[in-house]
């Protein structure tokens, strides 16, 4: 994701519906986000869906690793040749 500049990407919630198809062209071209305010406060962000899809599979990664790091910490692990077992008995399960 771009930085954020001030002076182009944070606009009021009046001038964004004024300007709607504008600024949706202009966050998948330019690929930058665009927040938009309502009485001087930050009320939305508006971001491209191919950012969404970026950060959406980050957020999961991150999460991912956060419960490996979690059971890793309590213990809750295979040995290697534990894990080619299951990994087996869930083959052969989805192969019936």
């Amino acid at each position: 994701m771009k930085n954020i500049s001030i002076s182009n990407d944070i606009i009021p919630v009046g001038q964004f519906k004024a300007s709607l198809a504008k600024y949706l062209k202009e966050i998948q071209v330019h690929k930058n986000s665009l927040i938009i305010t309502q009485n001087g406060k930050p009320a939305g962000v508006l971001i491209s869906p191919k950012e969404f899809d970026k950060l959406r599979g980050a957020k999961l990664f991150i999460d991912s690793i956060s419960r490996g790091l979690s059971d890793s910490e309590k213990g809750d692990v295979f040995t290697t040749s534990q894990l080619k077992s299951e990994l087996r008995k869930r083959r052969d399960a989805k192969a019936l």
